[in-house]
C-alpha cells in the first residue's frame, strides 16, 4: 500500500500523535527524533525536503551523527545502527549513509564501512583484510558489524532496558542467550559462515530468516525509481524490521508500531520474562529427577516451560550423566500429560530414544489395550511424543519406553 499524501496539517497532527505515543516507550530517546521525521520523510508532505532523516548537511553541535555505508544494505548494519542509538552515548543520533571517507572522517561513530575497527573512536568495521574478531565467551563466529556493535554496547542496552545494573546476573545471563540466540547468526549469515560443516545441499530452501527478510527489503533493479531516498526509506524499514525483533527477543512487552511500514511488533520480553524463569524449572527438575524414577533419566516439569532451549546446555554445565531421555509435563489447557522424548540437538528433530514402535500412531482405549498402561491418549506417528490422562499413567510409559529396545 503507498503513502498518502499529507497536508501539513495533517502531517503536523500524525507526527504529533506518534511522538507522543512513542515518548511512552522504554526506548523514547531514539524514537522521539524518528517519529517527527520519518512521516515528513515518507508521506510526500510539502515539508518533506526540509527535515532530512538522512543528511550530510551541517547540524547543531548536540547532535551525534552515525555513519554506514550507502547501496545495497545488509541486515548486520541495519540492526548495529538500530542498536547503537539504543545506547546513551548515541541517543537520538542521526544516521549518515555514504562511502565518502573523507565525510565518514568526520563523523562520531561509523559501521559497516571505512576500513577500520577502533572501539575507542567507535569505528566498528569488519571488511578490512587481518580481522578476526569474535564474541569471546566460547564463541568462534567471525563479527559484522552488528555483533561489533552487540559486543560493546550490548550489556548496557539490556541493563537499561530490564533497568538492571550492568554487572547483574541476569545481565550478563541475557547479554550470552541473546548473542547465542539470535545476533551470532546475523555474524554468520554476513560473514558467510555455513551453519553445518556438511557437503551435501540442504533438502530445502529457508528464506524466511531475518537476514532474507532484510535482504527482500531492497529496491528491486527493475524499480524505476533508484533515487537516494527511495534506498534510505527503505534501510530504515530495514533498521525497523531488525530492531523490532531484537527488542522482541530482549526485554520489552510492549506494542511498537514502526511508522515506516504501519506494521506492529508485538514485543514479548521473551528473554526477561520467559527464558530466564524457564532456565530455573529445567534446573530444578533436574536436581530431582532420581526422585521421578531410579534411572535419573525421566524429567519431571512442576510447570510447562521451553524446556528444550535449555536441557542440553544445562546438561552439559551441570555435567549430567546420565543423560535425560524423556520429559513429562502437563498441558495447562487440556490437562492431559505429556511424554515427550528429548532431542539429540535443538536445530535437529533426532531424539536420543523414541516411544516404542508398535504404540505409534494409535490413541485412545486401542493404544492404552496396546502399552497395558491405562489412560493412553495417542503416541505420534513419529514416536517423539505421547499423551496420557494422568501423571502416572505418563510416567508408565516413560519408564517402558525407556526399557524398550524399539
Amino acid at each position: 500500500m503507498g503513502c498518502t499524501k499529507l497536508t501539513e496539517y495533517e502531517y503536523a497532527l500524525r507526527a504529533e500523535k506518534w511522538t507522543a505515543a512513542l515518548s511512552m516507550l522504554p526506548i523514547r530517546r531514539w524514537w522521539r527524533p524518528i517519529a517527527s521525521r520519518s512521516f515528513a520523510y515518507l508521506s510526500g508532505s510539502p515539508i518533506a525536503g526540509t527535515v532530512a532523516y538522512y543528511s550530510t548537511a551541517s547540524h547543531g553541535t548536540g547532535t551525534k551523527r552515525v555513519g554506514t555505508h550507502n547501496g545495497c544494505f545488509h541486515c548486520d548494519e541495519a540492526l548495529a545502527c538500530f542498536m547503537i542509538c539504543l545506547t546513551a552515548k548515541f541517543s537520538g543520533a542521526e544516521i549518515v549513509r555514504t562511502r565518502d571517507i573523507q565525510l565518514l572522517d568526520t563523523l562520531d561513530a561509523v559501521l559497516d564501512v571505512g576500513g577500520e575497527y577502533h572501539p575507542s573512536r567507535d569505528r566498528y568495521d569488519h571488511h578490512q583484510k587481518g580481522f578476526n574478531e569474535v564474541f569471546g565467551h566460547g564463541f568462534v563466529t567471525k563479527l559484522s558489524s552488528a555483533g561489533l556493535i552487540y559486543k560493546h554496547y550490548g550489556e548496557e542496552i539490556i541493563a537499561t532496558e530490564l533497568q538492571l545494573d550492568k554487572g547483574h546476573k541476569n545481565v550478563q545471563c541475557l547479554y550470552l542467550a541473546v548473542y547465542k540466540n539470535f545476533i551470532e547468526a546475523i555474524d554468520a549469515t554476513d560473514n558467510g559462515i555455513n551453519q553445518y560443516d556438511i557437503d551435501q545441499p540442504p533438502k530445502y530452501v529457508n528464506n524466511t530468516y531475518l537476514s532474507s527478510r532484510i535482504g527482500r527489503l531492497n529496491p528491486e533493479w527493475i524499480d524505476l525509481d533508484q533515487s537516494s531516498e527511495k534506498e534510505n526509506a527503505a534501510f530504515h524499514q530495514a533498521m525497523m524490521l531488525a530492531g523490532g525483533e531484537f527488542l522482541a527477543v530482549v526485554s520489552l512487552s510492549r506494542l511498537v508500531q514502526t511508522v515506516v511500514t504501519n506494521q506492529n511488533y508485538l514485543s514479548i520480553s521473551f528473554y526477561a520474562r520467559s527464558w530466564l524463569p524457564a532456565r530455573s524449572i529445567v534446573i530444578e527438575s533436574l536436581e530431582a529427577r532420581s526422585n521421578v524414577d531410579p534411572s535419573s533419566q525421566i524429567l519431571l516439569l512442576k510447570k510447562f516451560c521451553p524446556w528444550n532451549l535449555h536441557l542440553l546446555d544445562l546438561e552439559k554445565e551441570l555435567k549430567i550423566n546420565p543423560l535425560i531421555m524423556f520429559v513429562i509435563y502437563q498441558d495447562e489447557r487440556t490437562k492431559i500429560w505429556r511424554v515427550q522424548a528429548a532431542p539429540v540437538s535443538p536445530e535437529k528433530f533426532d531424539c536420543r530414544k523414541r516411544l516404542p514402535e508398535p504404540w505409534r500412531g494409535f490413541q485412545g482405549d486401542e493404544l492404552s489395550e496396546i502399552t497395558g498402561i491405562p489412560g493412553c491418549v495417542f503416541v505420534h506417528m513419529a514416536g517423539f511424543m505421547g499423551k496420557n490422562r494422568t501423571y502416572e499413567g505418563a510416567l508408565a510409559m516413560a519408564r517402558t519406553a525407556l526399557r524398550s529396545s524399539s
